[in-house]
């Protein structure tokens, strides 16, 4: 299945909705698209997954290099998902506790962004 991707800018986030499946092929389009977000100056990232199928741990790990980056520049990720089995593999590998995992993009949008211990 090929990787969706759809970028927008609402109120300062870039909001990066991501569709299909994210695994070792597909993964390099989505990092592509979040450093360029990230290049062209957006440090406010949401990264929306409902439509994700399925996803791996290459795009965990484009993720959360992601968010290594843009919390360095001072910035936030969000992850927008409601789907259990994707919530499931946040929760497995405890990045449930590094993102901020919210219901849908207004919800993250509106939340307060501290570091997470």
């Amino acid at each position: 299945m090929e990787l969706a991707l759809t970028t927008r800018s609402v109120d300062g986030f870039e909001i990066i909705e991501v569709g299909g499946e994210v695994d070792v092929y597909t993964a390099p389009k989505l990092r592509e698209a979040i450093v360029t977000a990230i290049e062209a100056g957006h440090t406010r990232l949401i990264i929306d997954v409902e439509k994700v199928d399925f996803l791996d741990s290459t795009g965990l790990g484009v993720l959360v290099g992601a968010l290594k980056r843009v919390r360095a520049d001072g910035g936030s990720l969000d992850i927008v998902c409601t789907h259990e089995r994707i919530l499931k593999i946040f929760g497995i590998t405890g990045l449930d506790k590094v993102f901020g995992l919210h219901a849908s993009i207004d919800e993250a949008r509106g939340a307060t962004h501290g570091e997470t211990h």
